[in-house]
C-alpha cells in the first residue's frame, strides 16, 4: 500500500473488518494507530484545568530541502509522500516552524506513540527522583520486594532506566512464542490464546527467572524494562501512572489534549508503548525537553536529570558519581543518544515514531508514521537524515 493513498475508515458500512489479532499491523495500522482506543481498553491522561502553553508559529516551506542518504536524493515533502507518515512538527527557536498532517490525521487526533513512551516514562522518573521520592541507586526490589523470587533480584533502578540487567527477555517482535508475543497478549492488546501465558503485565514480569548476565554488564533492548520502572514509579508515589503522567507531567506541562495509554487486563497502564497524544503536545513535550525542563516558565523537569540523560553522566551504582561520553546510538534513561558530541538524543518507536531533541540548535522534530514493518533500517537512516538536513538548513 502506497502511503499516500487513503487508508479507508472501517467504520464505513461495507467495509473490511479489521482481524483483531493484527489490528497494530500493516495495513491495518494506517488507521487504527489514530484510533486506538476504539481497538482496546484505554484509560485517560488528563491534560488538567490549565491553559495550554502556546506554541507561536513562524512557518516556513521545508518541502524543497534536499538531502541524501545511502546514495538516494530525496526533498523533505518526497520525504513525507513515501515513508507512511502521518504527522510531522518541526520546532526551532522555540518556535513552529513546519506542521504537517497526512493519512487522515488532524490536530485534535491522538497517535499512538509506541516506544516513545518509554521516554514519557523515564521524564516522569527523573522528576520523582529529583524531588527524592525514587533513588536510581536502590535495588528494584526496595520498592518491589516480589520481584526477589525473579531474576531482577539485585537489579538497580538505574539497570531498568538504562536496560542493562542481566534478565532473558526475547524482544523478538515476529516470533510466536517470544516474551514480546507474550507482552501483547499480557498487555491486552491481543487474545490469550495459550491459557499458560500471563494474564496481565506484573504476571509476566513475575515469570521472568531467567538471567543471561550480570546486572549492569551490558545493554539489551528490553520493552519489560520500562514496565518494571513504571511499577517502582506506581509504588513510589502510591498512584497509578496515567495519574501520574497526568499529575507531574502533561498537566504542569500544558498539553492541550488528554492523553490515553492502553490498558492491561489488571488495568495497568502500558508504560512501554501504549502512550497515545496528539501530534502537537507530542511537540510540547520536545519543547520541555529543549528547554532543558522548563516551559512556559514553569520548571518541570530537574536541568540536572535533563543534562545527565544527554551526556550519559550516571549515578555510580557503588557510590559517588561517574561521568561516560556514550557512544552513538547509547540508551540511558530510556532515551536514545543519537548524538554524543551534540548531546542530541531521542524518543523512538517502531513503525516510525520520532522526537528528535537537539537543544545545541534550538531544534526539535516530531513524525508520527504507520510503517508497514515493525524496524526498517533504510526508513529510520532516511528520517534521521530528513531531520537532519532540515536543521541544518533552518539553521544557517
Amino acid at each position: 500500500m502506497n502511503s499516500a493513498m487513503p487508508f479507508r475508515d472501517p467504520t464505513t458500512p461495507g467495509a473490511p473488518i479489521i482481524p483483531r489479532p493484527d489490528w497494530d499491523r500493516a495495513p491495518w495500522n494506517r488507521w487504527t494507530f489514530q484510533h486506538v482506543r476504539e481497538m482496546v481498553p484505554t484509560t485517560q491522561v488528563w491534560r488538567g484545568l490549565g491553559p495550554a502553553s502556546p506554541l507561536p508559529e513562524n512557518l516556513q516551506d521545508i518541502d524543497a530541502i534536499g538531502f541524501e542518504v545511502d546514495g538516494r536524493s530525496d526533498t523533505i515533502g518526497g520525504f513525507l509522500q513515501s515513508s507512511y507518515a502521518d504527522g510531522m512538527l518541526v520546532l526551532h527557536r522555540g518556535k513552529v516552524v513546519a506542521e504537517r498532517y497526512l493519512n487522515g490525521m488532524t490536530p485534535r487526533t491522538p497517535h499512538l506513540s509506541q516506544s516513545v513512551a518509554k521516554s514519557v516514562v523515564g521524564t516522569v522518573a527523573g522528576i520523582l527522583i529529583g524531588r527524592g521520592l525514587v533513588d536510581p541507586a536502590a535495588p528494584v526490589t526496595h520498592y518491589l520486594p516480589e520481584l526477589e523470587a525473579t531474576a531482577y533480584r539485585g537489579a538497580r533502578v538505574q539497570h531498568v532506566l538504562d536496560m542493562t540487567s542481566g534478565v532473558v527477555f526475547d524482544e523478538t517482535y515476529t516470533a510466536l512464542d517470544s516474551h514480546m508475543a507474550q507482552m501483547d497478549v499480557a498487555c491486552g492488546w491481543k487474545e490469550r490464546m495459550d491459557p499458560n501465558w500471563p494474564g496481565h503485565v506484573w504476571e509476566l514480569i513475575l515469570s521472568l527467572k531467567a538471567s543471561e548476565c550480570a546486572h549492569g554488564a551490558s545493554f539489551r533492548y528490553r520493552s519489560i524494562e520500562t514496565d518494571v520502572l513504571s511499577f517502582v514509579l506506581q509504588r513510589a508515589a502510591a498512584t497509578p501512572l496515567a495519574e501520574l503522567v497526568s499529575r507531574e507531567l502533561w498537566a504542569p506541562m500544558g498539553a492541550q489534549e488528554d492523553a490515553y495509554f492502553t490498558v492491561d487486563p489488571a488495568g495497568y497502564a502500558l508504560g512501554d508503548g501504549g502512550f497515545n497524544a496528539t501530534l502537537r503536545d507530542y511537540a510540547r513535550f520536545a519543547l520541555l525537553h529543549l528547554g532543558g525542563g522548563v516551559i512556559d516558565g514553569r520548571r518541570i523537569v530537574p536541568a540536572a536529570w535533563i543534562g545527565e540523560t544527554r551526556t550519559g553522566a550516571r549515578p555510580d551504582l557503588f557510590g559517588g558519581v561517574y561521568h561516560e561520553v556514550l557512544p552513538e546510538g547509547a540508551y540511558h534513561n530510556q532515551f536514545w543518544v543519537e548524538d554524543s558530541k551534540r548531546r542530541a538524543y531521542m524518543a523512538r518507536g517502531v513503525f516510525g515514531q520520532l522526537i528528535y531533541i537537539d537543544p545545541e540548535a534550538e531544534f526539535a522534530a516530531v513524525i508520527l508514521s504507520s510503517w508497514p514493518e515493525f524496524i526498517n533500517v533504510r526508513r529510520t537512516r532516511t528520517a534521521l537524515a530528513a531531520v537532519r538536513a532540515i536543521r541544518e538548513a533552518l539553521s544557517r
